[in-house]
């Protein structure tokens, strides 16, 4: 018997069919012997909907009333599959985040968790009790509800398997697993056995759409083994309920990875905008000038590049935001053109980060250069680079997006079997 936390996201349950398939996957899991927490999101499109009507009533709501609003999607989501549940004579009853308790911040709208209380739980599966929880939720320091952020669920249910100390934590999604590249892209994309999660985290933040990025911060510090699979997998097929090797990707511990490739998966982020500051004072501080305020502006700063000075007079910096962040950092550079000292600013948006991952580039030497001459064998001008120990990622022009992924995902053989 284990104890194991499953997770479905919004088009999982986007109807009462689909919630009645979900229940068929938790009662597998139940019939099998294993203590059992399910985690979900709201129903596809319900979150929105609530957004909308919170913006309808007031543009400028407050925070607290939001939350209020938009947690109530996973509520009813909740109640639905536990109702499902017991009508297939599993024992369930659906929890709120306020009730476990799962304790957070104050950042209304966007708060982390700061302590879960498992006891409850674990209380509760001595009873055979499934629990049915609300993800993307909490209660914050005033006693009132807070939500996570877009893809909060995913991190309620990695938190929650720390919580208890799940065996494993499953993530249903509607892909199969973690694929070497976006199959839409590359038809050739291979799925996954196995990632690190810090091949995973890297993935995650660089573009894969797959999990949440907290979610999968939170499973490296707690080491809770995630397996991402497909709700839309006959829930009684063969192989479904086999603990060790079910179908779909592990997110593990390196340690677990015995054959590592040296490069795992190509991910990509469209919808860059590159800004150039020319002629800036070379001088202590000046760094801390641009990105400070950028980053009190709520702005992420991705790539940065800066010129050798020559004179040591004046040097460039360039640097990457999010395509929609373009225009109001250009009014915050612009705010202190007098500080900096400036002379022009340029910028460009609609350019793509395309970047390569995998934990054996640690021992491996060449793996950029190989990436360089493929590009550049295509036609494909590269405009900024910036490396780590286990990836590297690629600024180029927006049009060669699709080009440079299928490129780079051949000529390090992940197309291959």
């Amino acid at each position: 018997m284990a104890r194991i936390v499953m997770k479905f996201g919004g088009t999982s349950v986007a109807d009462v069919d689909r919630i009645r398939n979900v229940a068929r996957h938790v009662k597998r899991e139940v019939d099998a012997g294993h203590e059992v927490a399910v985690v979900v999101s709201a129903m596809a499109g319900k979150t929105n909907e609530l957004v909308s009507w919170t913006r309808e009533a007031a543009p400028m709501h407050d925070a607290r009333e939001y939350d209020t609003v938009v947690a109530s999607g996973e509520q009813v989501t909740s109640g639905l599959l536990a109702i499902a549940l017991q009508t297939m004579g599993v024992h369930a009853r659906s929890w709120q985040g306020w009730q476990i308790p799962v304790r957070t911040d104050n950042a209304h709208g966007a708060a982390r968790i700061v302590d879960i209380d498992g006891a409850r739980l674990i209380e509760r599966f001595g009873q055979g009790q499934v629990a049915v929880i609300a993800g993307f939720q909490g209660v914050g320091p005033d006693n009132r509800v807070a939500t996570l952020g877009r893809g909060g669920s995913d991190t309620s249910a990695v938190a929650i398997a720390a919580a208890v100390k799940a065996d494993r934590c499953d993530i249903y999604t509607d892909v199969d697993g973690v694929y070497t590249t976006d199959p839409r892209i590359e038809p050739k994309a291979r799925r996954l056995a196995r990632i690190s999660f810090e091949e995973m985290l890297e993935m995650a933040s660089l573009g894969a759409k797959v999990l949440q990025v907290r979610s999968v911060e939170l499973a490296m510090v707690h080491n809770v083994r995630t397996f991402v699979r497909s709700s839309f997998e006959d829930p009684d097929a063969p192989g479904m309920g086999d603990f060790d090797n079910p179908p779909g990707t592990l997110i593990c511990d390196e340690e677990e990875i015995v054959e590592q490739q040296v490069v795992t998966g190509i991910a990509y982020a469209k919808d860059e905008a590159q800004i150039s500051l020319r002629r800036v004072a070379d001088r202590p501080g000046v760094a801390a000038g641009i990105f400070g305020p950028l980053a009190e502006a709520g702005i992420n700063v991705d790539m940065i590049v800066q010129n050798v000075s020559e004179h040591g007079a004046s040097t460039d910096m360039t640097f990457t935001v999010p395509s929609g962040d373009l225009d109001k950092a250009l009014a915050v550079i612009e705010q202190r053109r007098d500080t900096l000292g400036y002379d022009a600013v340029q910028s460009e948006a609609g350019l793509v980060k395309v970047s390569v991952i995998g934990i054996g580039m640690r021992s491996h030497a060449g793996v950029a250069a190989t990436a360089f001459r493929a590009l550049a064998d295509k036609g494909i001008n590269i405009r900024a680079i910036t490396t780590s120990e286990i990836k590297i990622s690629i600024l180029i022009d927006g049009p060669y997006a699709e080009l440079a992924v299928r490129t780079l995902h051949s000529v390090y053989g992940l197309d291959k079997q």
